[in-house]
């Protein structure tokens, strides 16, 4: 019995790094043509530490030796947390997008825990932080509640220098496509970190009868979740598998938009890998045992984005 099982290991090892190459093949020989670079034009990849049990340094680490730039990390809770991880971010030379957001019910309690957070949040971080992601408010809060996140955070940005983006992400107040577009008419100065596949679950679609709303999202798009989502959950089992083919397209199709935009103006481009552990990941019944590796995932998802956009 465990000759057979390390058998079915090795030989599922095998397949999926036949896999593995065999889409960055494909991808190669279908290339998306993109205008020239403008002078500026930088892909940053992230990592994500969701689902990864070790310390921040271990994390800091793994990150660096599979080859991304830097990683997202909810802001810590404690000084000795902070510490830990700049000193990690620090010895192995990478960037930091910082994600927060409050937990609190109501919309007052939650704008002044988010506001007091915030605060701390840029009077503690370093310049160097590539952006902060705001997992804001909550989806039942109305546009008046909602908008007062919004206004402060645009404020903010203008204060301190440093990039605040709204996520596209369920539970929050930019969790679906059409009321996302009304804060976009009504704020031109909303910035998106657009992960599209929390909206593919809400709206059970690819999204193909709200294009505009869409195309509006990506215009204000500064910062892209890479996971792709499909019509009935915001992630896919397996997205090397050819089951997965039309979803993974349209989510890079979508991508490339935001990309070639990018690439025009000569700004920073930044990604992060965001497959998530069990349960966000899918198990196998009884056991709980995912059905793929959720690391390996993520550094396919990057080598992906690497060979397409860099």
């Amino acid at each position: 019995m465990k000759q057979n099982r390390r058998n079915f290991i090795q030989q599922s090892a095998a397949g999926s790094a036949a896999l593995f190459f065999s889409s960055l093949k494909s991808f190669a020989k279908n290339p998306q043509t993109f205008s020239k670079s403008a002078e500026g034009y930088q892909l940053k990849i992230l990592a994500t530490n969701w689902g990864f049990d070790g310390t921040m340094d271990a994390f800091c680490a793994k990150a660096k030796k599979d080859g991304y730039d830097g990683i997202e990390n909810w802001w810590p809770g404690t000084k000795q947390e902070q510490d830990e991880m700049y000193a990690a971010l620090k010895k192995y030379n990478l960037e930091l997008g910082i994600l927060y957001g409050a937990g609190e019910d109501t919309a007052t309690e939650n704008f002044k825990a988010f506001k007091n957070s915030m605060e701390e949040i840029v009077k503690q971080s370093s310049q160097k932080t590539l952006y902060i992601n705001l997992h804001s408010g909550k989806d039942y809060f109305s546009f008046d509640e909602g908008k007062k996140f919004v206004e402060y955070t645009t404020a903010l940005s203008k204060s301190t220098g440093i990039p605040i983006y709204h996520e596209t992400h369920r539970g929050r107040l930019m969790f679906a496509a059409h009321t996302t577009h009304e804060y976009l008419k009504k704020y031109p100065e909303l910035k998106l970190t657009l992960d599209i596949s929390h909206w593919c679950n809400v709206h059970e679609s690819l999204l193909q009868n709200q294009n505009e709303t869409v195309e509006a999202a990506l215009q204000r798009t500064e910062h892209i979740h890479a996971r792709i989502g499909y019509e009935e959950g915001p992630q896919v089992a397996e997205p090397r598998a050819p089951e997965w083919k039309y979803a993974v397209d349209a989510h890079f199709a979508w991508w490339d938009k935001v990309v070639e935009r990018k690439k025009k103006a000569g700004e920073t481009m930044t990604f992060l890998t965001e497959f998530g552990p069990p349960l966000y990941m899918q198990t196998l019944p009884y056991t709980l045992q995912p059905l793929s590796n959720q690391w390996d995932i993520n550094v396919y998802m990057m080598n992906l984005l690497r060979k397409r956009y860099s």
